[in-house]
Parts: structure tokens; sequence; C-alpha cells
């Protein structure tokens, strides 16, 4: 393993796509966690006795019907089948569960087109240069996050930096696969219609940019922070910002 002078290949002469993490890649950390956590967290009870007939919702809360009772079965913690109860339990702990990131991001869509989230959806400043720049090169750009393609779509149709979904050729989430799994990355390489070789995920998570590698993508350690939340030896390259990536 590298140390932490590792520096990425500033060309992507070679990439045919940049895949894209959200959190703490293109969008603070803090914005999802401070702002569009709690409104969804607070809109629960409300909107799924609203919308208590809706077929789509109604799919979200059987998916997360089937994740509770496979869940059971190894988490004696968990509490007893209650659709909001559960939601409240899997966001107390952060899960990536596919139900309640299709929940969350239909709550947030109900935000975005009542205009109490619209513009509001935080990226870094060299985000809109780089999809610019990216793009004027001929690279596909898409987006590989937790949240759901819904979800998605919503935050980058409204951003601080305005509308940046123009840029993006494709959108995946967790019906595509786990995060941590190099199965995931291919069938995205797939999708986008090129071979793993020729796209670069950039991540601020470790255990992702490993899955992608074994998949045979091209790596890069994002580090928007001071400090380094990945303080360990890695042989992914890093950078603070994508004007590193030309």
């Amino acid at each position: 393993m590298l140390g932490t002078d590792v520096h990425p290949d500033r060309t992507l002469t070679d990439i045919r796509a940049i895949l894209l993490d959200i959190e703490g890649t293109t969008t603070p950390i803090a914005f999802v966690q401070q702002v569009l956590f709690p409104y969804a967290r607070a809109r629960v009870h409300d909107y799924l006795a609203r919308h208590a007939d809706d077929p789509e919702v109604h799919a979200d809360i059987e998916l997360l019907r089937a994740e509770h009772a496979a869940e059971s079965a190894h988490e004696p913690r968990l509490p007893p089948w209650d659709p909001e109860a559960y939601v409240y339990w899997l966001m107390d702990r952060d899960r990536k569960s596919t139900g309640l990131k299709s929940l969350q991001g239909r709550i947030w869509d109900a935000g975005y087109r009542g205009g109490e989230l619209k513009g509001k959806a935080e990226v870094y400043p060299d985000v809109r240069p780089a999809f610019e720049r990216w793009r004027k090169a001929g690279k596909q750009i898409a987006i590989f996050s937790s949240g759901s393609v819904q979800a998605q779509r919503n935050l980058f149709a409204n951003t601080t930096a305005g509308d940046l979904s123009a840029f993006l050729s494709g959108y995946f989430d967790t019906t595509t696969g786990p995060k941590r799994e190099a199965t995931s990355y291919r069938t995205i390489a797939t999708a986008l219609g090129h071979s793993p070789q020729g796209v670069l995920f950039v991540s601020d998570l470790v255990a992702e940019l490993d899955a992608a590698h074994a998949a045979g993508m091209r790596t890069t350690l994002c580090v928007r922070g001071p400090d380094d939340p990945n303080d360990l030896p890695t042989s992914h390259p890093r950078i603070r910002s994508f004007t590193e990536l030309a």
C-alpha cells in the first residue's frame, strides 16, 4: 500500500466516463446530514398518512417490510413491525436501506416541487466548472449514491450552482447493487457502455473505491475537509478538488 503522498494522474485521456459519489465528493456531508435528513424525518408521519394509498409508497413500505423481516432474524433490538417506527429506526442508524432511501427521495421530491428545497442543494464550488470541463472533453458524467435516483435527480437539478442535470448522463443507486461490492461497478460500466477500465470512480470512502478498483475501474479518493477521514495508507490517488482532474 502506498502512503499519503500519492498523486492522481491529472490527465483523463484514457477515461471515457467519470462516476461520482455525492456526500463528501460533490456535496458537503453537512448539507445531507443537517438539511436533507432532518427535512425528511420531520415529514415521515404526515407523508405516510397522506400517501397511504399511493402505489409507489405502498411498494416502498412492502420493501421495508421485507427488509424488516430479513433483519429480525439477527437483530434482537429491532422493534416490532410498524412502517413509521422502522423508518425512524433505520434513520437513527444511517442505514443504506433501499426502501428508506426511496421513501426519503419521495419526501424530498415534494420539498423541491413545493419550493422549500428548490435551489438549495449545496455543491462544492469546483463542481460546475469541472462538469463543464469534462463534458467539453467528451467525458460522460454519472452518479452512484446510496440515495435514490429520484433524490439524485432532484439534487443536481436544484443546486446552489444552478441546474446541473444537463451534464449528467446516468444515475445509479442501491437498486444497482451495494456500493461496496465490485459487481455493482461492473454493472454500471456496462450500463454506461464502457469497459470498467474506461471509467474513473471518485469517492470519499476507501471501501467503495476498493470495490470499484476490484471491478477494474480507475479510482480517486476525494478528501474535502482539512483532515483525511480515511487516515490510513491507501493505493488510491488523493485529490482535494476536482480542479486536480483535468
